[in-house]
């Protein structure tokens, strides 16, 4: 394989097509590839939304290729996409577990399949637009995951899954910008159709962002009308179906209790969801499996680290103590809202990613 040669995946947005610019500048021989992973029914709306899935996202991929003049290909992702990532989040929340399917995204399409295919292209890298930063630790002999620069937009947190493998054979260039206005403002002096496209919110591939509409059209499961119940056991009121909560919340429950109530646990067996006040959706202590673990080879002793139990969530200090080599329990030194079956929970050490794992157990 040529260490000067390497695969961008480019989503048609603006931290992909800059990255490829870096990357080009840097010396590298620079291939794009726009991974077609779903097919939705109006190819244009993800265009006006910064999404990664439609036909204008691959149409602006392939303009800023041709603008960096470098070449580019479309490759059918499809297949693994859909067994990988969404039959998956559908799977999940037949189970009563909220998954995050861009953490999956992430682990099984573009940092381990996009690196198989990079490999057959003869390229020694993968990279992406990502804001993260790797980084060698000669002291141990294992690749890091370190935080951006640019903390509100530190992606991380989406990365624990990297193996040590990937991480030799992934370059980031964002991970040393401050701001995103600085990313945008290359793309605009480059004068990039993409410089002003608006990030994606929403997941890629369910339209309007309803997900109970798409897992109602997509699963093979029964999806049943089922009770409301509070932590007494006692009947509140009638769900329209499990798929449609998560632990949590509060908003669409249409719930008249005189009083607000939110998602505390949902029991898949029973086909219940049990409702509550604020403070009973707060815990200290979770369980989770599938721990991988970036900065050290193995867990065996409790370490002190900052837990992060979703996305947008600010680190709390936590102990993760192992339980086995795939399963830890993590307590943290104060309540913490909403634990949730399904999302994943991520350790650091300041700005060093640990590991972390997925949470089946509050």
């Amino acid at each position: 394989m040529d260490k000067r040669k390497v695969v961008i995946g480019m989503s048609g947005g603006v931290d992909s097509s800059v990255a490829a610019y870096l990357l080009k500048e840097q010396g590298y021989d620079v291939i794009g590839v726009t991974m077609q992973i779903w097919e939705e029914k109006d190819p244009n709306r993800k265009e006006r939304e910064g999404g990664c899935c439609s036909l204008s996202a691959v149409d602006d991929a392939r303009m800023v290729a041709n603008k960096l003049d470098i070449p580019h290909y479309v490759m059918n992702f499809k297949d693994i996409f859909k067994k990988k990532v969404v039959d998956y989040f559908i799977d999940e929340y037949g189970v009563g577990r909220t998954p995050n399917p861009c953490i999956a995204c992430n682990r099984y399409i573009k940092f381990e399949e996009l690196l198989r295919r990079a490999n057959m292209l003869g390229a020694y890298y993968v990279s992406t637009g990502h804001y993260a930063k790797i980084i060698y630790n000669e002291k141990n002999g294992r690749y890091l995951l370190k935080k951006s620069e640019t903390v509100g937009k530190d992606q991380t947190y989406a990365l624990y899954n990297m193996t040590q493998e990937q991480l030799k054979h992934t370059l980031m260039p964002l991970s040393n910008f401050d701001t995103k206005e600085e990313v945008r403002d290359i793309a605009k002096k480059l004068d990039l159709i993409v410089a002003d496209k608006p990030d994606s919110q929403e997941i890629c591939f369910v339209e309007d962002n309803n997900y109970g509409k798409f897992i109602e059209e997509k699963a093979t499961y029964d999806i049943r009308p089922g009770n409301f119940v509070d932590t007494k056991g006692n009947i509140v009121g009638k769900h329209k179906g499990i798929t449609n909560y998560t632990i949590g919340q509060r908003k669409g429950l249409g719930l008249a209790l005189g009083k607000p109530v939110y998602v505390v646990d949902i029991d898949p067996k029973k086909n219940i969801v049990v409702v509550g006040d604020n403070d009973e959706v707060f815990q200290k202590k979770l369980i989770a499996n599938d721990i991988n673990l970036i900065s050290i080879e193995k867990l065996t002793e409790p370490i002190k680290i900052k837990g992060k139990i979703r996305y947008n969530f600010t680190e709390q200090p936590a102990t993760v103590y192992p339980i086995n080599d795939n399963e830890v329990e993590v307590v943290f030194d104060k309540p913490v809202r909403a634990v949730t079956p399904g999302q994943s929970v991520v350790f650091y050490d300041n700005d060093i990613l640990v590991g972390g794992g997925t949470i089946i157990k509050k």
